[in-house]
């Protein structure tokens, strides 16, 4: 199918959601009526660097595309508002499964209220998406950034960690005692992770100092924001909450699960800082929005970030690994 008629074909499957969105993509340039600032994140996803074929199909592969991109702006607590994709296919690749791939990202999109406003389609020599989203604030200090932490501040993230790296090891081979709920859990949560963008708006709402979506792993998302911030940040690896199941695939594979928490990536829940005093205001207004937060380290002058193990020593470790 010509790259033509396959976005025609796309823009038979998405949708207008926004009255911001004047005119969307079927022209040279999407129009939207901009307000307040602008939030703009990139990512992309390669066949062979950051899925495979053989274990993802054409839907997980669109919809943890858009879903990487989404979750930044919900570090940010920004307002989602419009994605731009840009899709490189291989001859072999076929319209049916890039129909498959824009259906499942129209669908996150659907949920997230986000308008896929425009993009391409490209030939490529391995599957590739490209995914913009711009995601839209009152003002400035109507959002959280990185460099918001300061010494004295806690450390919490919202649900549960090492899902989606106990998802890799399971399509990897690992063979854990699991029932069948729990390994489909593990699987979802790396093949179509969910950005927590209602829980990031609101805990940019509750006053959160510091944020970051956990996308390469606690031990790396944690420097980022002392780096940032100017900051040393310690995490408790034995206060890490764990994914039903993580601990089983872990002892399947001769990995720790703590560290596999705190190393896996892909789990996108939000990692901040609070002020002690914002503690229950900021748990409170985390169950509103359906999500649990475990407070799991604490910030202090100083630089880098040390991790803690159960018995108090330090422990090292890396960030996330690619599949």
């Amino acid at each position: 199918m010509a790259e033509r008629d396959l976005i025609r074909a796309f823009e038979r499957i998405l949708r207008v959601r926004s009255e911001r969105v004047l005119l969307a993509s079927g022209d040279d340039a999407a129009v939207v009526r901009a307000g307040g600032v602008a939030v703009t994140s990139v990512d992309a996803i390669v066949e062979g660097v950051h899925f495979e074929l053989d274990t993802h199909s054409p839907g997980d592969v669109g919809h943890k595309a858009l879903a990487a991109s989404l979750s930044d702006l919900a570090a940010m607590g920004a307002e989602p508002g419009e994605a731009y994709v840009v899709l490189g296919t291989p001859a072999s690749f076929g319209e049916s499964r890039a129909i498959e791939l824009v259906e499942a990202m129209e669908s996150l999109a659907e949920r997230s209220g986000v308008t896929i406003a425009g993009g391409d389609v490209i030939a490529a020599p391995a599957l590739t998406v490209s995914v913009t989203v711009v995601g839209w604030a009152g003002g400035e200090r109507d959002l959280t950034y990185r460099q918001g932490a300061e010494p004295g501040h806690l450390v919490g993230v919202t649900g549960a960690l090492g899902g989606s790296m106990a998802g890799l090891l399971l399509l990897r081979g690992a063979d854990a005692d699991l029932d069948e709920a729990e390994r489909d859990a593990l699987l979802l949560r790396h093949r179509r992770p969910e950005p927590q963008l209602a829980v990031g708006a609101a805990l940019t709402e509750a006053v959160v100092g510091a944020m970051i979506d956990v996308s390469d792993g606690i031990a790396a998302d944690a420097g980022h924001i002392a780096e940032r911030s100017g900051v040393s940040v310690e995490v408790r690896l034995g206060e890490l909450p764990l994914a039903a199941g993580v601990e089983a695939v872990a002892r399947a594979a001769g990995r720790d699960p703590l560290e596999l928490a705190a190393s896996g990536g892909d789990d996108y829940e939000l990692l901040f800082t609070a002020a002690p005093d914002r503690r229950e205001t900021v748990e409170s207004t985390a169950r509103a929005a359906g999500v649990t937060v475990t407070w799991v380290g604490s910030v202090s002058a100083g630089a880098g970030v040390r991790l803690v193990g159960p018995d108090g020593r330090p422990v090292e470790l890396s960030g996330y690994e690619h599949p």
